[in-house]
């Protein structure tokens, strides 16, 4: 018989690690958006000129892709979440988690190519 008092885990346990990054990942986001308003604040809104010199610099692109892997890192905690929450059998489960890895890696992978591609 198990004591009361011992835990006995269980479990996939992903929910102190989940809660931290997802409270991360927020936090980079907002300050990505502050920084955001900001900017639109000082140079009186975005114009193409503006836009392109802020996208110049080496320092916001890293900036910006820190932003995007933040939303994309917190986008998954949530639905993965949501997946082992609602779909119960573990073969379709895991099709969808593989889906929507495969949509995100392709994001980021554009995010890549947004910032340093070229043109």
């Amino acid at each position: 018989m198990v004591s009361p008092h011992v835990h006995v885990p269980v479990g996939a346990h992903y929910g102190w690690r989940d809660w931290l990054v997802q409270r991360v990942t927020a936090i980079v986001m907002l300050a990505y958006t502050a920084l955001m308003i900001g900017l639109a604040l000082w140079n009186g809104g975005f114009d193409y000129a503006t836009w392109r010199s802020i996208f110049a610099n080496g320092a916001f692109r890293v900036v910006s892709f820190l932003f995007m892997a933040s939303l994309l890192w917190h986008a998954w905690v949530g639905v993965r979440n949501i997946l082992m929450d609602y779909v119960k059998p573990a073969g379709a489960r895991l099709l969808l988690e593989c889906i929507v890895v495969a949509v995100l890696v392709a994001y980021l992978g554009w995010t890549i190519s947004v910032l340093w591609g070229g043109a």
